[in-house]
């Protein structure tokens, strides 16, 4: 085994020993890595400047399957069967798929050191597909499914809006039903919204009644030639290959089996839905960390001056190990949720994780903050630049091609602000996490208390 670069794989791919792995995660990983290799990493770059990413590459995913481990675990068997979809790559049945597949996938898919082209694929799949599959009804599903799961129709989860980002419970996009009650007609505006300019449907979040979260339900929404619909790209910092849609819905009906299990209980499906978005983000978010880290770390064993190499220097050697703790910590953090996902039912791991998802995933965007600003300052001027060595043009180092070092170190550090909002920003997260485990912590503590009263002994 060739020598790795400190920091720029898992330590269970520096052959250290771990308990998450077994023999069908290992091929995952293979199979994941290199189809990963030929059909997203050698281009993910020009992709990403070119603000799009060809629509062959997601018609490539679609017809391997590849778009399908970004469900969450376990993955619906039942429908994939009936779809004829048995297998992922060929290396795991569709039914011993867990959760550390899903690791695995989520932690590959961002090894080209980008969440745009990424995001571009999978984002309507992960988040906009789940709500269906979870609440929908029969009908809604056997109408949707087919053509989601296979890929032929593309889809986005449109939750937020101009004025309620993460306060999801003021959301003013209504929905009221005709006076045959057949259709809702929905009027409002979505915005941030991923994959939303591709998109046929979107799973959205709209108001049915009245104020608060008791008012919010999900409806799918037809999107793309849907009369009364109009979408415009947004720019934005980072992941400017993924779609970024502004949405404006202006009288548009939408038949009432569209709706995503019952009225007002839109809020629950939600954060329910939450959980897997932000754990996967928070997947995603530290593997870019560790791109960025392990990029910095090979260059300061390479570049010189003051007549040593940089890595010489006490001082470097105390910023990468102030970046690299906090990197390792946060991955074996994420490796412990992904185990535990295995073994809780879906409602337990809602109810014991969900503050903690919150928490996994705020913390991702400061770790990746960390490490991205670390490799800035090690590049010193090479880091500020966008061509050359400031910017990753092909995957040369991380595809052992010694021929020339290349990073992505302005890339990531544009994605830093889109690794700490989106799913919910940083601030709303931290305080999410603590009132949910006060809450777990209340409920149990009063399980335990007993009835009120004298006792004889």
């Amino acid at each position: 085994m060739a020598p790795i670069v400190p920091f720029s794989e898992p330590p269970y791919l520096a052959g250290l020993p771990s308990p998450y792995y077994n023999e069908s995660h290992l091929r995952w990983q293979k199979a994941c890595r290199a189809f990963l290799d030929e059909n997203l990493n050698k281009h993910a770059m020009d992709w990403e400047r070119d603000e799009k990413v060809p629509e062959h590459v997601f018609r490539k995913f679609a017809e391997t399957n590849m778009l399908i481990p970004s469900l969450p675990a376990p993955l619906p068997v039942e429908w994939l069967k009936k779809l004829g979809i048995d297998d992922i790559l060929g290396v795991v049945k569709v039914e011993q798929w867990d959760y550390i597949h899903t690791l695995i996938y989520c932690d590959e898919m961002s090894r080209c050191g980008l969440a745009g082209p990424p995001g571009s694929l999978t984002t309507g799949m992960a988040f906009g597909v789940p709500p269906i599959l979870k609440f929908g009804s029969r009908q809604l599903q056997e109408q949707f499914l087919p053509e989601l799961l296979l890929g032929k129709k593309r889809m986005c989860i449109a939750i937020t809006e101009p004025e309620a980002g993460s306060d999801v419970a003021n959301i003013q996009t209504t929905a009221e039903k005709t006076v045959d009650g057949q259709h809702y007609i929905v009027n409002g505006t979505k915005k941030w919204i991923t994959n939303g300019l591709w998109s046929s449907y979107a799973t959205m979040a709209v108001r049915t009644s009245g104020p608060g979260p008791t008012g919010l339900s999900l409806l799918l929404v037809p999107l793309l030639g849907a009369p009364g619909v109009t979408m415009r790209p947004l720019k934005v910092t980072g992941n400017r290959s993924s779609g970024t849609t502004f949405i404006e819905l202006d009288e548009v009906r939408v038949p009432v089996q569209n709706l995503i299990g019952e009225e007002g209980q839109g809020m629950k499906y939600i954060m329910t839905n939450f959980n897997h978005e932000r754990l996967t983000i928070a997947i995603g978010v530290t593997r870019q960390a560790r791109v960025a880290l392990g990029a910095a770390f090979q260059y300061v064993m390479q570049r010189e001056a003051f007549d040593k190499t940089l890595i010489d220097q006490p001082v470097v050697r105390h910023r990468l190990a102030k970046a690299g703790a906090l990197l390792e910590s946060q991955w074996a953090w994420i490796e412990s949720f992904a185990f535990q996902m295995t073994k809780l039912k879906k409602n337990e791991a809602d109810v014991e994780l969900g503050g903690l998802t919150a928490l996994v995933k705020a913390q991702a965007g400061m770790v990746l903050d960390e490490c991205a600003r670390c490799a800035v300052l090690l590049f010193g001027g090479n880091g500020l630049t966008s061509t050359g060595r400031g910017e990753l043009v092909e995957r040369a180092w991380l595809l052992r091609l010694q021929s020339r070092l290349t990073d992505l170190i302005l890339g990531i550090y544009r994605d830093v602000p889109s690794a700490r909002v989106p799913g919910g920003s940083e601030d709303v997260l931290l305080d999410l996490a603590v009132r949910q485990l006060v809450k777990n912590f209340n409920k149990k503590t009063k399980m335990l208390e007993q009835p009120r009263g004298s006792s004889k002994l």
